[in-house]
C-alpha cells in the first residue's frame, strides 16, 4: 500500500481563544458553574480507515465541512493527527491551497524561483524547466508584475503550473481544476490525466462529480468527519447525490 490511514482521527478546539485573556480567567475562576473544557472541542475527523494502492485515483466526496480537506492535510502531513496512524510511502506533491507559496510583492519570474524551492525544485531544475512553466500558465507578459496585482485565477494558474512540472508518487488535490477559466480547466484536466497515466496515485477532492466520475477508480464519502462509504465511483457518487437532493 503506497497510503495507509488507521483510527485517525482530528480534533480542533473552537472556543480556544477566548479562554485567553485575564478577564475570562477571572470570571472561570469564581463562576459557579463550572466550565466545561471539552464543549468547544470539534472532531474534524472521528476513526478514519482506509488504504490506497499504487496508481488508484480515490475521489473524495461529502458536504461541506465534512473534513475531506482536513483529511488531505493529514495525509500530505501539513497536520499532525489528533490519535491514529498515518503511513505514506512515496513523494508527496500537494496541491491544497494554490498560491499559498508566493510571496504578492515579488514578480511572477520571481514566484516561478520561490515557490519551487519551497517545493524542493533546484534551481538549475527550474532554470531548465522555466519555458515550459511559463508556457503551460500562458503569463508570459505577465512575467514582471508583481502577484499581488494578479487575479486569483490567474495567481492559481501559475502555481499549478509550478506544481505539476514534474510527475510525483502522490498527488494530493483540493478543488485546483476549476481555476482559471474554461479553457485552462480544461488543459489542467488533460494535464491530471497524464499524470494519472503514468501511475501517479491521487488523492482528489471536488465538488464536482462529474470529474470525480470522469478521474477517479474509487470513491471515500465523508460526512461529520466519519466514512460513510468506499467504494464503486458511480455507485456511491449516485448515491451520495441522491442524499443531496433528499430522495
Amino acid at each position: 500500500m503506497i497510503i495507509r490511514i488507521k483510527d485517525v482521527s482530528m480534533k480542533f478546539n473552537l472556543g480556544i481563544e477566548k479562554d485567553f485573556s485575564i478577564k475570562q480567567a477571572f470570571i472561570n475562576l469564581f463562576s459557579r458553574k463550572k466550565k466545561d473544557k471539552h464543549k468547544d472541542d470539534f472532531w474534524a475527523l472521528k476513526d478514519v480507515n482506509f488504504e490506497v494502492k499504487r496508481g488508484e485515483v480515490i475521489g473524495l466526496i461529502g458536504s461541506n465541512g465534512a473534513g475531506k480537506s482536513t483529511l488531505l492535510k493529514v495525509v500530505s502531513g501539513v497536520m499532525k493527527p489528533t490519535t491514529g496512524k498515518v503511513e505514506v510511502n512515496g513523494v508527496i506533491s500537494p496541491m491544497i491551497e494554490l498560491g499559498a507559496g508566493f510571496d504578492g510583492n515579488l514578480t511572477a519570474k520571481e514566484n516561478i524561483y520561490l515557490n519551487g524551492s519551497i517545493l524542493g525544485y533546484s534551481k538549475k531544475f527550474l532554470d531548465e524547466k522555466f519555458n515550459e512553466i511559463v508556457d503551460f500558465s500562458e503569463l508570459r507578459d505577465f512575467l514582471d508584475v508583481p502577484v499581488k496585482n494578479f487575479s486569483s485565477g490567474m495567481t492559481a494558474k501559475l502555481a499549478f503550473s509550478i506544481a505539476t512540472i514534474v510527475n510525483p508518487e502522490i498527488l494530493i488535490v483540493d478543488e485546483i481544476l476549476s481555476v482559471g477559466d474554461l479553457k485552462f480547466q480544461e488543459k489542467s484536466k488533460r494535464k491530471m490525466m497524464e499524470m494519472i497515466k503514468g501511475g501517479t496515485t491521487v488523492l482528489y477532492v471536488s465538488h464536482s462529480m462529474q470529474s470525480i466520475e470522469d478521474l477517479c477508480t474509487k470513491v471515500i464519502w465523508l460526512e461529520h468527519g466519519k466514512v460513510i462509504k468506499m467504494g464503486d465511483t458511480k455507485k456511491i457518487c449516485k448515491e451520495y447525490y441522491d442524499s443531496q437532493m433528499g430522495k
